[in-house]
């Protein structure tokens, strides 16, 4: 039984080396990650994130520094007013939007 296998794939040379630096700050070889994901996608029998079209809607992925920034000032005031809601009120909201 191989202990290993090669994986071979054409990707962009400035995404490779922008994730590779990345990767190599994390101290994770890019092996590993890939042996990761895989195993991810064994789990979840299908990939491990979202691989949808963003429809308008905000995620930290879509929005510049300065909204997050701001996103994240408003919701810092709001706790310090207690502008809150209750944990099970939140995740029905969440729930409903599913």
């Amino acid at each position: 039984m191989t202990k290993s296998s090669n994986v071979v794939a054409r990707v962009e040379p400035d995404i490779k080396e922008q994730a590779e630096e990345i990767l190599t700050r994390l101290g994770l070889p890019v092996s590993v990650v890939i042996n990761a994901l895989y195993r991810q996608i064994i789990m979840r029998n299908g990939l491990p994130f979202s691989m949808t079209v963003p429809s308008g809607v905000l995620s930290r992925d879509t929005m510049s520094s300065a909204d997050f920034n701001a996103m994240m000032n408003r919701g810092l005031a709001q706790a310090k007013a207690n502008e809150s809601i209750p944990l099970e009120e939140a995740m029905e909201d969440l729930l409903r939007g599913l």
